[in-house]
């Protein structure tokens, strides 16, 4: 019989076989199994699992369930092989998810963070491109509904300008996706491009579309916090605020404006919620259909639409 680190690598992939990326539950499960191989324990069981998942007290009641949740996946698999594993019960570490309310940008305060971005220092040549670069990240962000994952690792080859397509790759569920531009932001690409083709001219440079100083792909860690200095310049957040809009809240209003324009023109936004949910790149419909409660303007909408529909039925 194989060992249980043995089972982690055969489990992680038959699943990622299956199309499932599993980096948190990779890192999670082996931690897991060191766990018990420190405890000579040749097999899982309830009690030794929920004494993993509850070793950090400082976690939140969140963070051990999802960790409960890694084990209790692996040892259904486990159960096949081994009659002597047990698998943690559904009850243990209840824990229900709630979604963050999501920050609805106005119009404005979207024209206020673009300007606020071409306004961003810089030093020498090179540098010259960043204010252009984030005014580009952030304006697509807004206008396309893309995740920042998605933005960041956009290449040139996957920007077709004359179609005015985008084409998303290896996305969050391993898919790949076509999202369409509009003509007004084709122009700000090809203006950036250009921009960018010239600072770089004969010199090496990354494939993808936003690069840094550097010539590398942007930095993740730096794409927040000159978000969160850009925010706190405008107004957004406070001086001393540690939450506040997100990025990812682009998103959300792209999905909600969608879903307004929809109602306003009379169409069934129920009826096209697949579409919306394929450009989005949703894995479920039903992640899209959340957007319906996340804004007071669609379900002012919403209940219009049910008022005039007892209407004519009286």
């Amino acid at each position: 019989m194989n060992t249980l680190r043995q089972a982690v690598h055969e489990y992680l992939s038959l699943r990622r076989a299956l199309g499932f990326k599993l980096i948190e539950a990779d890192r999670r499960l082996h931690d897991f199994v060191t766990f018990m191989e420190r405890r000579h324990a040749l097999y899982i069981t309830q009690s030794l699992a929920l004494e993993w998942a509850q070793q950090h007290s400082n976690l939140q009641p969140a963070s051990w369930a999802q960790r409960l949740s890694f084990v209790r996946g692996f040892a259904r698999y486990r159960s096949a092989t081994d009659p002597r594993t047990e698998v943690p019960a559904e009850g243990l570490l209840p824990f229900k998810f709630k979604r963050t309310r999501p920050y609805l940008y106005s119009d404005d305060e979207i024209r206020r963070l673009l300007h606020a971005a071409l306004q961003l220092p810089f030093r020498g040549e090179r540098g010259a491109l960043r204010p252009w670069t984030y005014y580009c990240l952030f304006g697509l962000l807004s206008v396309s509904g893309m995740r920042l994952g998605e933005a960041r690792n956009l290449k040139l080859q996957d920007i077709d300008l004359t179609a005015g397509v985008l084409t998303i790759r290896g996305t969050k569920f391993g898919k790949s996706r076509l999202v369409p531009l509009h003509g007004s932001t084709c122009k700000v690409l090809a203006d950036y491009i250009a921009r960018r083709e010239f600072r770089w001219a004969g010199r090496p440079v990354s494939a993808h579309l936003l690069v840094s100083n550097r010539g590398n792909r942007l930095d993740n860690g730096e794409i927040h916090r000159t978000f969160y200095r850009l925010s706190r310049q405008i107004g957004l957040r406070g001086d001393t605020d540690s939450h506040g809009p997100r990025l990812h809240d682009m998103r959300h209003v792209f999905a909600t404006r969608t879903l307004v324009r929809w109602y306003q023109s009379g169409k069934d936004p129920e009826q096209r919620m697949p579409i919306l949910s394929a450009y989005l790149g949703h894995a479920h419909i039903a992640d899209t259909q959340w957007y319906l409660n996340a804004s007071p303007e669609l379900m002012r909408e919403a209940m219009r639409r049910l008022e005039q529909h007892w209407e004519n039925r009286s």
